[in-house]
Order: C-alpha cells, then sequence, then structure tokens
C-alpha cells in the first residue's frame, strides 16, 4: 500500500471523529397548549386564542395589516428574584417569526410589553400580534432569553363576540329562503 492511501485514510477517520465531537444545538421541546411549560425560573401556560378584525372601536378603532391574534396567557416567576419575562414571537410552519405588537391599545387585559414578576408573582391577561390567520407555534423564553420552548397553537376561529345580541327571526322572516312571501 501506498504511503498516501494511510495519509487520506489516516485524515478521513480524524475528520469523522472530529465531527462527531460538535456540540449539537439543544432540543427545543414543543409542549401542547394548556399545559405548564417551564423555561429556566419562569412557567408559562397558554389558555386561549381570539382572533380579531379590529380592536376598540369609533374614533378609537385599530385595524390590523392581517388579523390580531391575542394570546391569553399566564407566566409565573419561580426563581427567588424579580425577573423579566421577555417578550414572545410566534412561528408558523414555513419558519417565520413574528415578533408580538409594542402597542396594546385597546387590547383587552394586555399584560404590557415591558413585564417584570417578583418572586411567586404572575402575569395574567394578552399578548398581541397581527399576523394572518394559521397554524402558529408560540417561542416562550427563559429569564436570560438563552433557553426557549415552543406551544402550539391550533389554527381555530373563535367568532368575535358581537356587542348587541343577535335579533330573534319573527314569523314572517321563517319563510324557506327559496320561496317568495307572495306564493305558495
Amino acid at each position: 500500500m501506498s504511503p498516501n492511501f494511510h495519509y487520506t485514510f489516516a485524515l478521513a477517520a480524524l475528520a469523522s471523529m472530529l465531527t462527531g465531537c460538535t456540540p449539537s444545538a439543544p432540543k427545543i421541546v414543543t409542549y401542547e397548549m394548556g399545559r405548564r411549560v417551564s423555561v429556566g425560573h419562569l412557567v408559562y401556560t397558554v389558555f386561549e386564542t381570539q382572533w380579531l378584525t379590529q380592536l376598540g372601536a369609533g374614533a378609537n378603532v385599530r385595524i390590523p395589516e392581517h388579523r390580531f391574534f391575542l394570546i391569553r396567557l399566564s407566566a409565573v416567576n419561580g426563581g427567588s428574584e424579580q425577573l423579566a419575562i421577555p417578550n414572545l414571537t410566534i412561528e408558523d410552519d414555513q419558519g417565520n417569526s413574528y415578533d408580538e405588537l409594542p402597542n396594546g391599545e385597546g387590547v383587552p387585559q394586555w399584560v404590557g410589553y415591558l413585564r417584570q414578576a417578583k418572586p411567586a408573582e404572575s402575569i395574567d391577561g394578552n399578548v398581541v400580534f397581527d399576523v394572518a390567520p394559521r397554524h402558529y407555534k408560540l417561542r416562550v423564553f427563559d429569564e436570560t432569553g438563552d433557553h426557549s420552548a415552543l406551544i402550539d397553537i391550533p389554527l381555530n376561529f373563535n367568532a368575535e363576540s358581537p356587542d348587541a345580541p343577535l335579533p330573534i327571526p319573527s314569523r314572517q322572516d321563517t319563510a324557506s329562503p327559496l320561496t317568495s312571501p307572495g306564493r305558495k
């Protein structure tokens, strides 16, 4: 055997050993909505979501570029000192990431954008995004922003609650839409 073959073989063996020693990125776990998710000293729970076509009313109405997506959650500080609760992002199935909106004007029970929690204290309420309706995962972070987890948010279209009760049809309104009231 030639000396070049031995060098080539040794070099290939060394290269394969070095690539096996490369630390891999930590695996990010995906949780179901409604589960308690611990990341660092923070514990998150997502309760429900809501899609809105506007926030507010009258002169104070806010119209989104796509749709307002509200996520009602709680975040509990399980640490022994006051912690900042990091801002959240959502990710779609194509890998696109969207930041929560810093303006919560008109958002019911908005948790705020700059959030702090004392030990054993929780923040409860809504975060808001302006995104197209589709399936998303909420990325939650630990207090340092170094570690994260994903919470799967199923796609659903919760209807907006009307401000006024729906009218009850009278007997005259119950005719079949296929027949005219004058003909039988």
